[in-house]
């Protein structure tokens, strides 16, 4: 199927259903609803079925999507097919935990190498090299990088960006909970544990002000 431009919110609901439709067993039916899956992930029938039409046109009336070609269409849709090489910047303790998560493969990410202002360390556990920031811009170039994975502290983030553009990258995943000034053209995806935080805490507190109020 020929990919439709889509909006960011539906590009992070695609990696949810990916990920369910994986991990159902090999006896589960071949075949599955817009409407099961809604069902699954505790989302509205509509969004779903209109998140799916946007990747795939293997639904049929009563029969729904074949489970294996969904998880291809869907696939194919995100790119996941076509690595896609990166580096990563800030060799830390969730820079080099980043670098040593293997399940990265499965979405078509490969991070070839991290680079740090003072590293002390020449690679990570898993064996890829790690190297001083100077590297950075000819590195990208000559391997043609378009991503660049973000993980030093905010007051370095900015400059860390610029250094990556001016290498070459299009792309931005920051980890850093700062907000990055890019040009148009250059994509950031952002990161913010303190925002996700956020909302679990307001969940949470909003929980058990129910379960209190329904003790009285």
């Amino acid at each position: 199927m020929e990919g439709k431009k889509v909006s960011k919110s539906v590009l992070k609901r695609l990696p949810g259903y990916l990920a369910y439709l994986k991990s159902m067993p090999d006896s589960a039916p071949p075949n599955i609803s817009a409407t099961a899956l809604a069902s699954a992930l505790g989302m509205g029938e509509v969004q779903v079925r209109k998140d799916l039409a946007m990747v795939s046109d293997g639904g049929r009336p009563k029969i729904g999507y074949q489970r294996e070609s969904l998880i291809y269409d869907i696939e194919q849709f995100l790119g996941y097919d076509n690595t896609t090489d990166a580096v990563l910047i800030g060799a830390g303790k969730l820079g080099q935990a980043l670098m040593g998560y293997s399940g990265f493969e499965d979405y078509g990410l490969n991070i070839l190498a991290a680079f740090d202002a003072a590293p002390t360390l020449s690679k990570t556990e898993e064996g890829k090299p790690i190297y001083h920031m100077s590297k950075l811009d000819s590195f990208c170039r000559a391997h043609k990088v378009l991503m660049g994975i973000i993980t030093v502290p905010a007051g370095h983030a900015q400059e860390v960006a610029d250094q990556l553009i001016a290498g070459g990258i299009k792309a931005i995943w920051n980890f850093a909970p700062t907000h990055l000034d890019v040009p148009p053209n250059i994509l950031v995806q952002n990161e913010n544990m303190a925002t996700s935080l956020a909302v679990l805490s307001v969940h949470l507190q909003a929980q058990i002000k129910e379960e209190k109020e329904v003790k009285k």
